[in-house]
């Protein structure tokens, strides 16, 4: 079920999110690249399990699952209407990092 989004935009420009989508497998990548196209759609698409990580404050980090099998995550902060993203990568690794 798609959820309303709040954002209107975004932003995936941040240096570390660039290294980290250059280390993808090219599969993982086409991924990465389709969800940032959905990130953009009036609603988020039921499939990303959209959610706010808990303990996170100035920035709010929220993230989002990627592939079938969620082996992939992206991490982003929402600063005035703006989803800023910040990572991507394993499951695993962001939830250590995101």
């Amino acid at each position: 079920m798609p959820q309303p989004k709040p954002f209107s935009s975004v932003n995936p420009t941040l240096p570390g999110f660039q290294r980290s989508l250059r280390k993808l497998s090219p599969e993982a990548r086409s991924l990465a690249d389709q969800a940032i196209l959905d990130l953009m759609l009036p609603e988020i698409p039921g499939k990303y399990g959209f959610k706010k990580l808990g303990g996170y404050r100035n920035p709010n980090v929220f993230t989002i699952m990627l592939g079938g099998n969620h082996a992939y995550k992206m991490s982003m902060e929402i600063d005035k209407g703006v989803a800023i993203l910040r990572r991507v990568g394993t499951h695993r690794e962001l939830d250590e990092h995101p």
